[in-house]
């Protein structure tokens, strides 16, 4: 912290001093992450710390910013600038950002690449938005099997510096399409006149470019790669996505997941930058909803409310039945969506999940349900707060807690699996709206018991 203290007093001094050769020398020594620091401490002067840096590390700060950054950085460049860093993006990192702009802003800004950077923007952003398609860069090393290593190092050698990364080299064949892929290390350890051929295992991991971003995330997650090949449903290879990018969208994925769980849509950009307006209309419509939920919560009391008026220490324990299954419905969906995040757990697997949620959820139940039994009896020990009947309402309530929990359980964890299978996200079953479902159907559930047990005693 006090270093970032002291560079950003060095770079006010430098601007208020006119300094331009210093200031230019001063952001150059700077790891990339360190201007980006910069950035955020001096945002008013983050478009000229761009018009100073070198054009590639101008370049590579830039793509390492949100949207919002980027976005109002952009608005204060120059137009050559502008023309010199979208020309010289990697073309993930530019449909990235182009595909966050306005249409009118991008059609302006894909004017100003060059005839073949033009091509491939238009071809990546030909992609759905959140499909594979979107990530891949175009960047990348072929090879045939029929070539020896000797030629493929002279090959490197050549192209190397356009290509994205060389970790990884890929096998065509004469129509372009994806044979296998062949690790840097095997080319290296091989003996020159070595054939690609002969290094072919056939164990081929690629992507394809209509699939979901999410399911490429699970496929890096499964398998230690730091770059997969895309192809298209006939096998030609069309491009790859690396690690970084990757990395990018599972952060993506799981800042949305935790603003759908605690009941809010997703923001599209960071808290601070997101105006107040904008920001009501992204929590209203949950809470309408959860409200509209509690209401029913009211509606159910109500209906109850002149049966139990003769019991009212029924009422003084409703909090612990609604409490207790909403929290066994919250556990279960977190679970559920996490699993379902990380692969663990498809939409054919909801019977098995079933099952072992009606037995934990039972089993939970009954712990929950005998230390319901024993506060009441505790209670009663001590204070003869409930009366002759105490052993009645103690099983009102063990039972209660028993279906409760139970309930609870399957409801958060077959929640997901039916909003997977309407096509919404699974996230949207966040805690506050299982909870919310679980009170109105927990209620009903413990006034039931009350009705049939009580009816004729305290009732």
């Amino acid at each position: 912290m006090e270093e970032l203290e002291m560079q950003v007093a060095q770079v006010e001094q430098l601007i208020d001093e006119n300094n331009q050769v210093g200031l230019e020398n001063f952001l150059n020594e700077l790891n990339i992450s360190d201007v980006e620091e910069l950035i955020d401490e001096l945002p008013e002067h983050g478009a000229l710390f761009l018009e100073t840096l070198h054009l590639k590390r101008a370049v590579n700060v830039f793509r390492i910013l949100d949207f919002p950054t980027q976005e109002r950085i952009f608005k204060k460049l120059s137009a050559s600038k502008v023309r010199e860093i979208i020309n010289e993006m990697p073309p993930d990192d530019r449909t990235s950002f182009f595909g966050e702009l306005k249409g009118d802003v991008v059609k302006r800004l894909i004017i100003m690449l060059s005839p073949e950077e033009r091509k491939e923007a238009l071809s990546l952003l030909g992609y759905p938005e959140d499909s594979v398609g979107r990530l891949m860069t175009p960047d990348y090393i072929t090879v045939k099997a029929h070539w020896t290593i000797s030629r493929i190092l002279d090959h490197i050698r050549r192209y190397g510096n356009a290509s994205e990364t060389i970790d990884v080299l890929y096998v065509i064949d004469s129509d372009g399409k994806l044979m296998d892929d062949i690790r840097i290390k095997d080319i290296l350890l091989a003996e020159l006149d070595t054939m690609v051929g002969d290094l072919i295992d056939n164990r081929l991991i690629s992507l394809n470019a209509n699939d979901p971003q999410e399911e490429a995330v699970n496929v890096f997650r499964m398998n230690n790669r730091v770059a997969l090949p895309v192809i298209d449903e006939q096998g030609i290879m069309l491009g790859i996505v690396t690690i970084d990018d990757i990395l990018w969208v599972a952060n993506e994925e799981y800042t949305e997941d935790m603003q759908r769980f605690g009941g809010t849509e997703a923001l599209d950009e960071p808290y601070l930058d997101v105006s107040v307006l904008h920001l009501v209309k992204k929590r209203a419509g949950w809470l309408v909803v959860l409200f509209l939920g509690q209401l029913l919560t009211a509606t159910v009391i109500e209906h109850f409310e002149t049966q139990l008026m003769s019991a009212v220490l029924l009422f003084a324990l409703m909090p612990l039945i609604m409490s207790s299954g909403g929290n066994s419905g919250s556990q279960a969906s977190t679970l559920i969506i996490q699993a379902m995040a990380l692969g663990e757990v498809s939409l054919t697997d909801w019977w098995r999940v079933m099952k072992r949620e009606i037995l934990s959820g039972l089993a939970l139940g009954l712990i929950l349900g005998t230390l319901g039994f024993i506060r009441i009896a505790t209670w009663q020990f001590f204070t003869d707060h409930y009366g002759e009947h105490w052993f009645l309402v103690a099983l009102v309530v063990s039972f209660s807690l028993v279906c409760v929990v139970l309930w609870g359980s399957l409801t958060g964890s077959m929640l997901p699996f039916l909003l997977r299978k309407m096509g919404a996200d699974p996230a949207s079953s966040s805690a506050p709206f299982v909870s919310t479902l679980v009170d109105v159907t927990g209620l009903l559930i413990y006034f039931t018991f009350a009705t049939l047990l009580l009816t004729g005693v305290l009732l």
